[in-house]
């Protein structure tokens, strides 16, 4: 059975994304893929802060929404260069990014909106052309799957959300056994780590959290934020490719890396 090997990150929040962690993670990247080829990378969504498309008219945005599809699309330019170009590239759309694509005339005129496809914007919309996009949408349409492992931006942000976000997205998508689902949002790392049904009783399922790559600088709606636990990491795994219903315990192994 052949294995992939994977890594994922998430919430980059460009413009607003920290150059000194862009600069590890592709650092770090580039040293993985030399150790072992890399077949997989996923951003699991906020590639885009969307500031420019915001709702709230007192947000102090210093740019255009082009500035943040440039912005986007250098940010992955730059992923996919330190890659080896076997390696599949997958974006999970995020809240944020949604925000653009959004129906809402609040944000986006009705008469301009067919301009916020990123796809067809000249300079950029061919790099995130080479990105399969998954859609931001709750249950298995926002999900993409890869052997065992099941990966999402993710939607709720409470203290249990990764675990119990973990187990509504794994019964979704089959609800096999032994499935790790791999999340960001939170901007809280959280470890593989095994879901529970009490103190004393395991679940056969696992829950992991990615962190985030963003804010040298806070952006100013998140002043009301608890960010005690946010921290900026990655998570580096491997897993068998085959049908999850036939895979055991051993499939995936998986681990977060700090930056």
């Amino acid at each position: 059975m052949s294995k992939a090997r994977v890594a994922a990150i998430s919430c980059t929040h460009v413009p607003y994304e920290s150059k000194g962690t862009i600069d590890k993670l592709l650092n770090r990247l580039s040293e993985l893929d030399s150790e072992k080829p890399l077949t997989h990378f996923v951003h699991l969504g906020d590639l885009m802060d969307a500031t420019a498309a915001s709702v709230h008219s007192d947000d102090p945005v210093q740019h255009t929404l082009l500035d943040e599809y440039n912005c986007a699309a250098d940010l992955l330019k730059k992923i996919r260069s330190v890659l080896n170009p076997d390696c599949k590239f997958i974006w999970c759309h995020g809240n944020h990014d949604d925000n653009i694509l959004r129906q809402d005339p609040r944000r986006i005129p009705h008469d301009i909106r067919p301009l916020c496809n990123w796809n067809n914007v000249a300079g950029c919309g061919d790099e995130f052309r080479l990105w399969k996009q998954i859609p931001y949408r709750m249950g298995k349409e926002g999900c993409y799957q890869l052997g065992a492992i099941i990966f999402a931006h993710g939607w709720a942000c409470g203290q249990n959300s990764d675990e119990l976000e973990g187990l509504k997205l794994a019964m979704a998508c089959g609800g096999w056994s032994h499935r790790l689902t791999v999340r960001g949002h939170t901007h809280r790392p959280v470890p593989p780590t095994q879901s529970r049904r009490s103190a004393t009783i395991t679940l056969p399922w696992h829950y992991a959290n990615v962190g985030h790559c963003a804010f040298d600088d806070r952006a100013s709606y998140t002043y009301r934020f608890d960010v005690s636990r946010w921290a900026r990491s990655f998570l580096i795994g491997e897993c068998a490719t085959g049908r999850p219903d036939r895979l055991g315990a051993n499939s995936w192994d998986a681990a977060i890396e700090y930056l």
